[in-house]
């Protein structure tokens, strides 16, 4: 008995490996898969603008990263509410009590990225929307509205050529500096359900029609993972959901990550992420007792265990966990 479509996964079309120098940007789906990247020791730089929805806030992040168009104090992006200072084209993660400390922090992020840049071999952009709020006076489009009053934005849906217009831009200035370079494009499956669910489905398909005139303007260069489809059609049952019925449950990101992980790791890649994940459960073991022989042993061998691994693949950094050990 079959209870499940399985969504038809594209094969080796990319190959992702510890070699792979990555960068990532867009909605918080993109921040499970890229945590999950990190956490397993991959080269990867994650949303250096913080979580992003819409293409054209994607697309200005990408165009400032690849000009080093650094912010300045009279920075027309930058506005005071709430008692502290933000950044209208970046998450409330960089807001900041100060305008210098806002400053720094977003313009050193921007130098982070942009040193990355020319040597990356693979970015991963996740559409959220397709709707997007201007900031009223300039209708400069925001990457997020810092709960300032509506009244100070208005709000769209962009048009499929809109947005494929903004991409196809910031895509061809990114291949022109490095003709390595591939693109990884998912869409989603986070439900933006303050649209309304109707409105957010509409949202969807401007997203995956993006997607798709996307892949045919750059064939071989430009790629879909399909992470929507797995979620909303594979796992079209609630209990893969968390408890707001909207976001996917851990469950669910974890089959997700088994699925990409299927698609873009080779067998190579597999082992080495089997020793960084057992590593990872030898360090957060938590003892019965933690003061007896038996855990003091267990942590010289796994101690033992990261030398191990560090003398053969020392471009893995296990500082941290060696430190946890030693301080456990």
């Amino acid at each position: 008995m079959r209870l499940t479509i399985p969504v038809e996964l594209p094969k080796r079309e990319l190959e992702i490996s510890y070699a792979t120098r990555q960068m990532i940007l867009g909605s918080c789906f993109a921040e499970n898969i890229g945590k999950r990247l990190l956490a397993s020791k991959f080269p990867v730089e994650l949303n250096p603008f913080g979580i992003l929805y819409n293409p054209l806030s994607i697309a200005a992040a990408l165009n400032r990263i690849a000009d080093r168009d650094c912010f300045s104090d009279d920075s027309p992006e930058l506005v005071f509410h709430n008692e502290l200072w933000h950044s209208m084209l970046h998450h409330g993660d960089f807001s900041r009590r100060s305008k210098n400390e806002l400053v720094a922090a977003v313009n050193q992020s921007i130098e982070n990225a942009a040193d990355a840049l020319d040597g990356l071999d693979l970015l991963t952009l996740t559409f959220g929307t397709a709707y997007v709020y201007r900031r009223a006076g300039d209708d400069m489009v925001v990457g997020n509205c810092h709960k300032l009053p509506s009244s100070c934005f208005t709000r769209s849906l962009l048009a499929v050529d809109e947005a494929v217009a903004a991409m196809k831009a910031i895509f061809e200035k990114l291949f022109r500096r490095n003709d390595a370079l591939k693109i990884l494009l998912t869409v989603s499956p986070i439900r933006h359900v303050k649209d309304g669910l109707h409105g957010n489905q509409v949202s969807k398909a401007v997203l995956l029609l993006v997607v798709e005139e996307l892949r045919r303007l750059f064939p071989g260069r430009v790629f879909y993972f399909p992470a929507y489809e797995i979620v909303l059609d594979e796992l079209r049952d609630y209990r893969f959901y968390a408890e707001d019925m909207i976001h996917p449950s851990q469950q669910a990101v974890g089959y997700v990550w088994e699925c990409f992980k299927e698609c873009y790791f080779d067998s190579e890649t597999e082992k080495l992420l089997a020793m960084v994940e057992e590593i990872a459960r030898g360090v957060a073991h938590r003892p019965f007792d933690a003061e007896s022989q038996a855990h003091r042993d267990f942590k010289s061998k796994l101690l033992l265990k990261i030398e191990g691994i560090k003398e053969k693949y020392p471009f893995f950094d296990f500082s941290k966990e060696i430190e946890q050990c030693r301080t456990r």
